[in-house]
């Protein structure tokens, strides 16, 4: 068992379809993987019994989320934000096409426009839980 205070979760839009809602949390996780040291997310090194490597998995929990829609996962982000919690956010914008045109694609939308399809955060256990309480766990 973790004691250290922390929570990792994720929160996607169930109006996503699921294929997509697994893309977006992939691309989330990466990035968030990028953003927080090893040591946080307590990634570990597996070994099999025949000395083979799983290298990098978390034995942090990773609590995967369902919001009812956008708007929800954009006063999430709000809250994460005012915060200054540790975050990154996928939306629609960052879909068709090569990064590049999804890159143009979101510079070109204003936030109130965006469609907000997940969200990963990580932070003190409290707040974090406080702040994700009225979701439910993804089916």
């Amino acid at each position: 068992m973790i004691t250290d205070g922390k929570k990792l979760v994720a929160v996607l839009n169930e109006k996503v379809e699921p294929g997509k809602a697994m893309n977006v949390l992939a691309h989330m996780s990466l990035g968030f993987g990028a953003l927080l040291e090893k040591e946080k997310l307590l990634l570990q090194n597996y070994k099999d019994a025949d000395g083979g490597d799983h290298a990098n998995i978390s034995g942090r929990p990773y609590i995967i989320l369902q919001a009812r829609n956008g708007n929800q996962l954009r006063t999430l982000r709000q809250a994460a934000l005012h915060n200054n919690l540790p975050f990154v956010d996928f939306t629609n914008t960052m879909t068709q096409g090569t990064y590049e045109d999804q890159i143009l694609r979101s510079s070109q939308t204003k936030e109130q426009d965006l469609d907000y399809w997940g969200i990963v955060l990580f932070g003190d256990e409290e707040l974090v839980s406080e702040l994700t309480g009225k979701f439910s766990l993804w089916k």
